[in-house]
């Protein structure tokens, strides 16, 4: 029980941006041995079979006009995504992808702007331009200075971002008044049983048993799920009813540091452009997170 309720926001916040910051590593050991997608189904099954025995029981107590915004906030947020992750660490590093989630916040706004209503300001747009700018850094150059023939990878990062924004103006907009537990195991209904069935026309049986290095993968992935997705959902859920949907998405304004502290640890390098980049992007975030400026309608 936090006594301050006031604390409350920070603590979910500190919390998620160690799990998620933790996520993109995970991914990487997990991709040692599966293929991206297969890392990304077994996610969303470890995930679903952890929250289903705690939400199947309170399936009926969800109004029937609730279920489409649960399921489209759990493809936005967690199917499609984790999918696109896993493909862009197949060809860029784990701290790189880590700095370039911090883009969600960026997109928060232009979709809530665009689809839900939600105000802007002139310092928010310029926030915008320069998350872009950053995140343009951080896919065209190497650590070394040079092109990144590997770029293209970067705008799967881009995608999943988007999607990320959708998810978090629907719960906020429609699903405030949804258990944050209840909620985050309904949006795996869609997602963990497809995944299994997904898996089950790969070769993962083959795989996992190949290896003892295939088995310690897998503990990874299973982490990933656990952490990266089951428990996180229910704190970002829990996050954003009681904080605004900007101040929840800017979570990832602290992922960089955990990511890149594990990458660093990992052996990833990262040169100037990109920390130029990585810099870039959060003082846009920290200008969409400014309160007074003029508003835009």
């Amino acid at each position: 029980m936090v006594r301050n309720p006031k604390a409350l926001p920070i603590i979910l916040m500190t919390l998620l941006a160690l799990i998620w910051g933790s996520s993109f590593i995970l991914m990487k050991r997990g991709l040692d041995v599966y293929t991206p997608p297969q890392v990304a189904a077994i996610r969303m099954v470890i995930s679903f079979l952890c929250l289903f025995p705690f939400a199947i029981r309170h399936v009926g107590k969800v109004p029937r006009d609730r279920w489409k915004y649960i399921v489209a906030a759990g493809i936005c947020g967690n199917g499609i995504p984790a999918f696109l992750f896993t493909e862009a660490e197949s060809g860029l590093s784990s701290s790189i992808v880590g700095v370039l989630n911090s883009l969600t916040p960026v997109f928060t706004l232009i979709v809530g702007f665009l689809f839900f209503k939600m105000r802007t300001t002139t310092l928010k747009v310029v926030g915008i331009f320069l998350g872009f700018a950053g995140a343009v850094c951080m896919i065209v150059y190497n650590a070394k200075g040079g092109f990144e023939s590997n770029y293209y990878f970067g705008f799967y990062i881009i995608v999943a971002c988007i999607f990320y924004a959708f998810s978090a103006n629907i719960i906020k907009t429609f699903l405030g008044g949804i258990n944050s537990i209840h909620q985050a195991g309904f949006a795996l209904f869609a997602l963990g049983p497809p995944s299994a069935i997904y898996l089950l026309t790969t070769d993962f049986t083959t795989r996992i048993s190949s290896s003892h290095a295939a088995v310690i993968s897998f503990y990874y992935v299973i982490l990933l799920g656990l952490f990266g997705t089951a428990i996180s959902l229910i704190l970002f859920n829990m996050l954003l009813k009681i904080s605004t949907t900007i101040f929840a998405s800017s979570v990832t304004y602290f992922i960089p540091a955990v990511a890149v502290l594990w990458g660093i640890l990992d052996g990833e390098k990262l040169g100037v452009p990109h920390l130029i980049g990585m810099l870039t992007i959060l003082l846009g975030v920290y200008f969409i997170n400014k309160k007074k400026a003029p508003e835009l309608s």
